[in-house]
């Protein structure tokens, strides 16, 4: 451990000692060494006694700074792991962190560009457009074209920062798995792993440059969503430019309405988004809540959304996409045993699961959705209810699905804020009937051998070739093995004959003295041994000799 780890340990240390966060743990998780250990620091106490326990851990996080509240809004969508308390105070944590100085914003952005801000850029505003944990936006002109655009730049400092909480972060975990042992549910170690991944996507501006690329190709004609134009050849790790765009923010309903917004058209848009992005494209935006999202001001009767901020976006295995819709569609259908079932073939539960009780157990949970608006019913409610479903039997929720679930919570929250009429099954179930149609039958077949036909063109010249070495290869094989198969029959018989002639020589032998005492003569019992033993020579000699096949 760095030392800039270990000061960052016992400053976390101190910060949950302070709110009391090592009073949460289990008594049989406090064995006699760790109560010397919390007794050795006696002066750090719990200053916040009169919390719940859940606010305690949100204030702690809180207080540790940018990396921490990530992790607990992270952590806010595993309702799987954690206790209800627990996930909805963390839900509540906020990235607000005050803008650092102009100074070091101009001095960032001239690094990465090698040269100055003025040769490239007019009207650079100091005043920053907005500020979070990791990065910072700046307003500007593009000299070469005249278009404004806003200007990314990562906060000093800030990988040292979330390397140093990372390391800690991992450290712990391992330690906190040594603990609990193998086949804990809370998988500390995974967790981490996993908001790792995520958080070192953001600190990349070059990655999600070309993550915000990629959605704007995806959505190119798109009437739903607009991604705005990213300056590749401005862009780095530390630093990305791209178009600035006006709109109003989803959450701003007053200034929707003030326009004339077309509220239906713009939650069912939302819906389709989102499955369009996860199914069609295998590619969603992970981190759609109100702050990255806006609404065109163009034609408010057909709207559309503007996506900003691709840092975080998520993909799944095509066996996950499959089992994906698949359940979705067996959830709109009503068919509870379909999703048991599904839930143990994707690997998502154990083998050894009660299917039948675990079929129960989701259709109490979903059957009351039904046939209600979406006013009356809330996803996020349902999910916390499968999550605690998941907990009784045993269910921990892939890695890969959690940003999907919190994607989708998100959406949710858009559709009941802009349009609570919305029918989000009406809307979701025919893009999933289209989309398994289009998965198999002969559509997809067709499909499949369309995308692959240049290759199989490129190698159709050398298929004679292949077809005639491949015939000569298997004509050799096949001599190769007659000729072990004779070998062996041969090796059998010559064991079977030996066998047979060494019985034989001992037989006589025996014989040849039971008869030394029953018979007065001796000419028999000698011509029984003698004739044995030449049968054993015979025997003998016909063994067959040790070879290998």
């Amino acid at each position: 451990m760095t030392g800039a780890s270990f000061r960052r340990g016992y400053q976390v240390i101190r910060t949950a000692l302070q709110y009391g966060l090592d009073e949460m743990l289990p008594a049989k998780l406090t064995p006699w060494y760790y109560k010397l250990l919390r007794g050795s620091l006696f002066w750090l106490r719990n200053q916040h006694k009169d919390k719940p326990s859940g606010e305690r851990l949100k204030l702690a996080m809180q207080e540790l700074g940018p990396v921490y509240i990530k992790f607990g809004q992270m952590l806010s969508t595993r309702r799987d792991l954690l206790s209800d308390e627990w996930a909805e105070e963390l839900a509540m944590l906020q990235d607000r962190v005050p803008p650092f100085c102009s100074t070091l914003a101009r001095e960032a952005i001239e690094a990465e560009l090698g040269q100055s801000i003025d040769s490239l850029f007019e009207d650079f505003d100091d005043e920053p457009l907005a500020s979070a944990s990791i990065s910072q936006v700046h307003t500007a002109t593009l000299k070469r074209t005249g278009e404004p655009v806003v200007l990314k730049v990562l906060r000093p400092n800030v990988e040292a920062q979330v390397k140093a909480d990372l390391e800690l972060m991992t450290q712990s975990a391992r330690f906190v798995e040594w603990v609990l042992g193998d086949g804990n549910r809370l998988r500390p170690l995974e967790v981490v792993q996993d908001y790792e991944n995520t958080i070192l996507g953001e600190l990349n501006l070059k990655l999600e440059a070309h993550n915000a690329m990629k959605l704007r190709g995806n959505f190119q004609d798109s009437d739903a969503i607009y991604i705005p134009y990213v300056y590749e050849d401005l862009c780095y790790p530390r630093l990305m430019v791209m178009e600035k765009v006006e709109g109003i923010p989803v959450s701003d309903i007053e200034a929707l309405k003030a326009q004339g917004t077309n509220f239906k058209l713009l939650a069912e848009r939302g819906v389709e988004l989102f499955f369009t992005q996860v199914f069609r494209d295998n590619f969603f935006h992970a981190d759609m809540h109100p702050g990255n999202i806006f609404v065109s001001r163009d034609h408010p009767d057909n709207p559309y959304y503007i996506g900003l901020d691709c840092g975080i976006m998520g993909t799944l295995t095509e066996e996950d996409q499959r089992y994906l819709a698949e359940n979705f569609l067996a959830f709109f259908n009503r068919d509870y045993k379909r999703i048991a079932q599904l839930y143990v073939e994707s690997g998502w539960v154990s083998a050894n699961t009660d299917v039948p009780a675990f079929e129960q157990a989701i259709k109490a949970v979903c059957e009351p959705m039904f046939n209600k608006p979406l006013n009356e019913i809330s996803f996020g409610h349902v999910l916390l209810e499968l999550f605690r479903t998941a907990r009784r039997f045993d269910i921990v929720v892939q890695p890969q699905l959690v940003l999907l679930e919190k994607t989708l919570l998100y959406i949710e929250g858009l559709g009941r804020q802009l349009y609570p009429e919305l029918d989000l099954w009406a809307t979701a179930k025919p893009f999933l009937e289209n989309w398994m149609a289009e998965q198999v039958g002969a559509k997809a077949m067709f499909k499949k051998v369309q995308s692959k036909a240049p290759y199989w063109s490129d190698k159709l010249p050398e298929l004679p070739e292949l077809v005639y070495d491949n015939l000569k290869l298997g004509k050799k094989l096949m001599g190769n093995y007659q000729q072990l198969i004779d070998r062996y029959l041969s090796h059998q018989e010559r064991a079977h004959k030996s066998n047979y002639l060494l019985i034989t020589s001992a037989v006589l032998v025996i014989c040849g003295t039971i008869l030394f005492g029953q018979m007065d003569t001796l000419w028999l019992p000698c011509a029984c041994i003698v004739t044995g033993a030449a049968v054993w020579l015979l025997g003998w000699r016909a063994r067959p000799r040790k070879r290998k096949f």
